[in-house]
């Protein structure tokens, strides 16, 4: 999908809901970043991004620059003047969720044997593996493997992952109203 501001492509990975075309309660996409310019507005939407491809990108936010590292994730307002500066093409991954309708906690998990990550039935979990091959299951699910940059929405139980690699864990928690 091109970027609203016309300067770069973001695939999609998911979002709520899931028929809207420019309006979502939340959303989750990778984005191309092939040269340096200026962010889309997204006024009343929190944002989350993480470098996970490339070495380095520089986010000026309303005026301060913030240097971004690869896989640490890094919350700003969607409604800021934001610019990026990149030297080289790099790749992000992005968190929106609409102020008053969601919000979204995006963690690293780095596997070296098996681990487990607990989530409330009500609380959807959208899974991108990052590198190596992770290996994703619950008692009541099958076997899913998750390559780089590939995505799994959870339906909510308990899972367990396994393999070698990092897999960016975004939950996204309802607002109740």
């Amino acid at each position: 999908m091109p970027w609203r501001n016309g300067g770069g492509v973001t695939y999609e990975l998911a979002r709520n809901p899931s028929c809207a075309t420019d309006e979502f309660d939340w959303r989750i996409s990778i984005a191309e970043v092939s040269a340096s310019g200026a962010f889309s507005a997204f006024p009343g939407v929190d944002r989350t991004i993480m470098l996970v491809e490339g070495t380095d990108m520089v986010l000026t936010v309303d005026g301060r620059r913030h240097r971004l590292q690869p896989l640490e994730p890094f919350a700003f307002d969607g409604g800021s003047d934001t610019t990026g500066e990149v030297p080289a093409p790099t790749r992000d991954l992005n968190v929106m969720t609409r102020r008053g309708c969601a919000t979204a906690e995006l963690d690293v998990v780095r596997l070296r044997a098996g681990a487990e990550v607990s989530v409330g039935p009500a609380e959807p979990l959208v899974l991108v593996g990052l590198s190596g091959t992770v290996a994703v299951s619950s008692g009541a699910q099958e076997r899913v493997e998750l390559g780089a940059l590939d995505a799994l929405r959870w339906p909510g139980p308990a899972l367990t992952m396994s393999g070698s690699g990092e897999v960016a864990v975004v939950r996204i928690r309802p607002v109740r109203r």
